[in-house]
């Protein structure tokens, strides 16, 4: 490490903890990694948690003029969000927020995800004007560094037109609030230079006509190549044009500390139709008349878009047809209508139906307000770019660029488009894009691995630039920021002037060059095509990701050790370095970091699958890698599962054990005796809390009346069977018994199966990475659940929500399985008399439940049970996987961090579905969690 980095982590440590001035080379290339097709490996990581640690980190790095970059979600693609110096990322401390004004403004920390603050104002009929492709991932502070915006914000709602205030930290460290007269009067006197400076730009460009004139033009487009020099001949207050100019500037102007958006309507009334023409003349003629009216959002989309995608399922049936009669030509727009009411809607479909005819659409889905039609719609526009990147080549990356050109030019700028693809051979690139701001996209896949590929890639990227800044004056970069990507090309667009007007704003605010250096402002006419990111072969399961991000708000281990994505990046890495050989000693250490942070803090909850755009879950990567073992630890694993009662036996002995422990010294004693415990064993023995399980009592057999009634199987998890309630247990009864007792409440007669104590899921051994044990017990538990079941003929319960998604995915498809919601939703609710409580309770949606689609199911059985009930916010998968919660309880910790906080003044009680899940729940929240079959049974009769 230079002296100049070691001298600075000496003074960052007097107020930053270590543990959050990240130096492991193998983090550095994980945290450093972002959705771009560039590569810098920062030379430290910061995790700042506060606002006091954020700008005594900025000064410091002024004071030793070391360079800087700010990262939010790093879902960005131009580059702007890499480091090869000191990045600056935030904890979770930074998602804060207050509703302001009746929902008319909202104030918010650069922290919370785009979703989330839509979330936060969905109960008002509010939302935030900027609305980008990634705002599931993307974060406040990049949505407004990069000026985002989106399907239906256009140009009107992106933050530079929404913002209502900011606080942002400069260079030096001055902090400044916009909103604050107090802020406001104090940066005057300290930095009355640079206002001066500032207003002598403003005063010169407002002077120079050509180049006003040549703004006002730039910004009718959508624009982010730059700067946002619109704040220069749109205000005259030097406080209004610094707040602008800091939307779009990626970071190289300084920090955004919070923002205050004036918000906009989002309409209850909305419809969608799909309209397909013969060519993209009539494609493009249609977008300029719908243009002129009040239509939402017109989602352009060529042949080649429609093609990629015409054998996904739940498609129209037509897009597979449409070529078949030898027209390669057509296009389609998905259109979205919005309205304040039901007859301002049926007016404006009407109206928009007549302008669509005079174009001749050779097919159509009519506008329809029904969600499963709209959802089905949009998800053909939201298969494009999985259908590019599900088919790339390995090895290769998928470039996303967005470009926009005048709308009156539209048409022969897709043609022309077309034709460069055909000229530099990318066959499989396809167009699509938000029509109404002339914006569109192209993706297409590019391999970097050799130098001619690399020339073929700069030829490309200099044709796009002449056709798009020179032949038509449009925007090389319409809404995802300039970053290193198009930085050799702003004179272009912008000529001379414009240029130079940049240069200038960049020395105003940033004269010692230390924040986000290279990034829009980068002599060097090269650099986007330098530090390009190599994507080397590593395993068939996670070969296509593409490294977006889109996966990392739902993974549990995000805040404490990797995400899906930073575990697929090191795992590239480490493959690559197996196969060159070429840095054993490095290798050696990125595979000793990669254990515990890539493996063994890996829920595996498969959530990652779910936000891919691609499919991918890292959790199957994972659980393969566990596989390695020992051919001792096979057999243990394998003895354990013939002697599976023995075992499970044991599990009771300990709990036995632990209560006695428990009651002879105390919760403060236990708990520091038994930390000490799991420290010296290196984590063999579980790690000890006060909402341990006692162990269950004897599960009683149901009797057979041989009255007639209806049947059900119930299969106790090992879970339930082993482990009664916590010591201070609102209902003392194990779960078996109250399971028991509200199926005989419903008139069900219980059926268990035979030799039930030796009966296994398979789950256990399936995420330690025993596949072949798993499928030796999946193979009993099928022949006992067969025979309960009379061959198929009763449904199957079982009270964990992961032994019933694990037995859904190794059993006979006529072996038919519920878990405790929906089985309650179709069986039980509609037996019994619900008198729904009217004290709140807590509600834990597993992660298995979620993959299963159970989520709206899981919520509606709740609320038919209790009149208030809180999902709290962040939490997705707990992070208990099993028995990590014992193992690995710093995992269980991170994940459910926010939770405690969010249980409200009067709420005791919580439930879920999974037993090992509610230990931790209860742990971080202070109040007990169980299985909702116990809030069912307590409010029926």
């Amino acid at each position: 490490m230079q002296p100049a980095y070691a001298n600075l982590i000496e003074q960052l440590r007097l107020q930053i903890d270590e543990k959050r001035i990240i130096t492991d080379p193998t983090l550095m290339l994980a945290y450093g990694t972002d959705a771009s097709f560039y590569r810098l490996l920062p030379q430290m990581v910061l995790q700042l948690d506060t606002l006091d640690e954020v700008i005594f980190a900025i000064k410091a790095c002024y004071e030793h003029q070391i360079p800087m970059t700010f990262r939010a979600a790093g879902t960005s693609l131009s580059g702007q969000a890499q480091s090869d110096s000191v990045l600056i990322t935030l904890t979770r401390r930074w998602r804060d927020y207050k509703v302001l004004n009746d929902g008319a403004q909202i104030w918010l920390q650069p922290g919370i995800i785009g979703a989330e603050a839509n979330t936060i104002l969905a109960p008002f009929g509010r939302k935030i004007g900027p609305d980008p492709g990634s705002i599931n991932s993307c974060k406040i502070g990049g949505i407004v560094a990069n000026n985002a915006s989106g399907m239906c914000c256009g140009t009107s709602q992106n933050s530079y037109r929404t913002i209502a205030g900011m606080t942002v930290v400069l260079a030096d460290g001055t902090l400044l609030n916009t909103l604050d007269l107090n802020s406001i009067t104090a940066f005057k006197k300290t930095h009355a230079a640079m206002i001066d400076e500032l207003m002598l730009l403003v005063s010169e460009c407002q002077a120079n006509s050509v180049l006003a004139d040549k703004i006002r033009h730039k910004y009718r487009l959508k624009n982010t190549t730059g700067y946002s020099l619109n704040a220069l001949v749109d205000f005259d207050d030097p406080i209004d044009v610094l707040q602008h100019l800091f939307i779009g500037s990626e970071g190289t102007l300084g920090f955004i500390a919070d923002v205050t958006y004036n918000t906009v309507i989002n309409h209850q009334f909305k419809a969608s139709g799909l309209f397909v023409f013969a060519d993209i003349e009539q494609t493009c003629l249609a977008v300029s008349q719908l243009s002129k009216t009040r239509v939402a959002a017109v989602e352009l989309m060529d042949n080649r878009s429609l093609a990629s995608v015409a054998a996904k399922p739940g498609m129209p049936a037509f897009i597979a047809q449409l070529g078949a009669d030898g027209n390669t030509e057509a296009a389609a727009l998905l259109i979205e209508l919005h309205a304040e009411n039901e007859q301002d809607l049926l007016l404006q479909a009407e109206g928009i139906q007549q302008i669509i005819n005079a174009f001749s659409p050779i097919e159509q889905v009519d506008f329809s307000r029904d969600a499963t039609t709209c959802e089905q719609l949009w998800g053909i526009r939201k298969e494009l770019f999985p259908a590019v990147g599900a088919v790339r080549e390995s090895g290769t990356t998928v470039i996303i660029e967005d470009v926009a050109f005048p709308i009156a030019q539209l048409a022969p700028a897709v043609r022309d488009l077309q034709q460069l693809f055909v000229q530099f051979d990318y066959h499989e690139a396809i167009i699509f894009g938000h029509a109404l701001a002339g914006n569109l996209h192209f993706v297409f896949t590019q391999s970097f691995d050799t130098q001619a590929e690399i020339e073929r890639y700069s030829a490309f990227m200099d044709a796009v630039a002449e056709l798009v800044a020179v032949e038509y004056q449009g925007s090389l970069k319409a809404e995802h920021g300039t970053g290193r990507n198009m930085a050799p090309f702003i004179e272009l667009e912008w000529g001379y002037a414009g240029y130079q007007l940049m240069l200038a704003i960049k020395g105003v605010f940033d004269p010692r060059g230390v924040l986000n250096p290279g990034v829009i402002i980068n002599a060097d006419k090269q650099s986007h095509i330098k530090n390009l990111k190599a994507m080397p072969v590593a395993d068939e399961l996670i070969d296509k990701c593409v490294e977006c991000g889109f996966c990392e708000p739902v993974c549990p281990s995000r805040n404490l050790s990797l995400t899906p994505r930073q575990r697929n990046t090191v795992y590239r890495e480490i493959s690559r370095l197996r196969r060159s050989n070429e840095d054993p000693q490095r290798l050696a250490a990125m595979e000793k970091t990669y254990r515990y942070y890539g493996l063994d803090t890996c829920a595996a909850t498969g959530l990652c699958a779910e936000r891919c755009p691609v499919g991918i879950n890292t959790g199957d990567l994972v659980r393969k890698l566990r596989q390695n073992h020992t051919e001792k630890a096979k057999k243990i694993a394998s003895w354990t599962a013939d002697h599976f009662a023995t075992v499970t036996a044991s599990a009771k002995v300990g709990l036995t054990v632990a209560s006695k422990m428990h009651k002879a010294l105390g919760t403060n004693r236990m708990r520091k005796i038994t930390q000490q415990a799991y420290q010296l064993s290196g984590h063999k023995i579980p790690q000890w809390t006060p909402h341990m399980p006692l162990p269950a009592a004897k599960i009683i057999t149901p009797v057979i009346s041989g009255i007639t009634k209806e049947r059900v199987v119930y299969f106790p998890s090992c879970a339930a069977r082993n482990m009664g309630t916590e010591v201070n247990a609102l209902d003392k009864r194990p779960l078996t018994e109250v399971t028991i007792s509200l199926l005989e409440k419903a008139g069900y007669e219980v059926i268990l199966p035979d030799d039930l104590n030796n009966q296994c899921c398979g789950m256990p051994y399936i995420s330690k990475g025993f596949p072949e044990t798993a499928q030796v017990k999946a193979q009993q538990l099928e022949q006992a659940l067969w025979q309960a079941s009379h061959q198929g003929q009763y449904p199957v319960l079982m009270d964990t929500s992961p032994c019933a998604s694990t037995s859904k995915q190794s059993l006979r498809n006529d072996i038919t399985i519920y878990e405790p919601f929906k089985f309650v939703a179709d069986f039980v609710l509609p037996r019994l008399t619900i008198t729904p409580q009217q004290e709140p309770v807590m509600l834990h949606i597993t992660c298995t439940s979620r993959r299963q689609g159970l989520a709206s199911v899981i919520e509606r059985v709740t609320r038919a049970c209790a009149t208030e009930v809180i999902i709290p916010d962040d939490i997705t998968c707990c992070g208990f996987a099993g028995d990590k919660g014992f193992t690995k309880p710093e995992l269980n910790a991170s994940a459910l961090a926010p939770l405690k906080a969010q249980v409200p003044q009067g709420c005791h009680e919580g439930y879920s579905n999974s037993r090992t899940c509610e230990i931790g729940l209860s742990e971080h929240s202070g109040i007990e969690y169980r299985s909702i079959l116990y809030l069912v049974d307590k409010v029926s009769y």
